[in-house]
C-alpha cells in the first residue's frame, strides 16, 4: 500500500471537521426588539426573531445557509394560548421569548444535532441557563429554563454571546425579524434583504 502524501494526510482531519460542522450542528441566532423600551406595559409592542443556520464553520461573519427562520410578537395576555409568562413587552421579555421559541424548535424539529444558540443578550443567555439570579420576568424565565433543561437532556446545547449591530449577518437577520414582528410588518425576503436593514 502506498502511503498518502503528507499534504493529503494533513487535509483529512480538516475535511472531517468541516463535514461534522456542516452536518452535525445548528447555530440558532435569536434576537428581541421592543418599540419604546421605557415605561413598558402589557401593551408595549415587542417582537422576537429566530434564524436556524446549517453549514456554518463559525469562523466568519455569517456563512452557512438558513434552514428555517420565524418570528412573532411577545404575548403578554395570560388568557392567550401562546402566553409563556411575559408580563410586559420589553427588550428583555423579547430576548427571552426568542430563546424560548428557539428551544421549542429544537424540541419539535431539531433531531439530535448539537445546538449553539447565538444571542446579543447576555441577560437572556444567563437567565436561560440559570447562571444569573432572576429578579424580574420570573414566570417567563422559569419557562425558558425548563425548556433549556429539557433540550440539554436530549442533545449537546450551549449559547454564545454575539456583539449586537456589529455586522454579523445572521444576528442582523434575527434583529430584522424581531423589529418587523414588533411593528406588525412582514420581514423583507432574504433575497432582497441586506444586513443592517431594519
Amino acid at each position: 500500500m502506498t502511503p498518502l502524501p503528507l499534504h493529503n494526510l494533513c487535509l483529512l482531519p480538516i475535511t472531517k471537521l468541516k463535514l461534522a460542522s456542516e452536518i452535525g450542528m445548528f447555530h440558532i441566532y435569536v434576537d428581541g426588539s421592543c418599540l419604546g423600551n421605557q415605561n413598558v406595559s402589557l401593551d408595549t409592542p415587542a417582537g422576537w426573531g429566530v434564524v436556524v443556520i446549517t453549514g456554518s464553520n463559525d469562523l466568519g461573519r455569517g456563512n452557512g445557509e438558513i434552514l428555517h427562520e420565524f418570528s412573532g410578537k411577545v404575548v403578554t395576555k395570560s388568557d392567550d394560548p401562546k402566553f409563556i409568562g411575559a408580563e410586559v413587552g420589553s427588550n428583555n421579555t423579547a430576548e427571552l421569548t426568542a430563546f424560548a421559541e428557539a428551544l421549542r424548535w429544537a424540541l419539535t424539529e431539531g433531531g439530535d444535532e448539537q445546538i449553539i444558540i447565538k444571542t446579543d443578550s447576555q441577560y437572556a443567555g444567563n437567565q436561560a441557563t440559570g447562571s444569573w439570579k432572576t429578579k424580574a420576568n420570573r414566570e417567563l424565565v422559569s419557562h425558558v429554563q425548563s425548556l433549556w433543561n429539557e433540550v440539554s437532556d436530549l442533545r449537546d446545547l450551549s449559547w454564545e454571546h454575539v456583539k449586537a449591530h456589529a455586522g454579523h449577518r445572521w444576528n442582523e437577520r434575527a434583529d430584522h425579524l424581531a423589529i418587523r414582528a414588533a411593528s406588525d410588518e412582514k420581514p423583507t425576503s432574504l433575497s432582497f434583504w441586506k444586513p443592517g436593514q431594519r
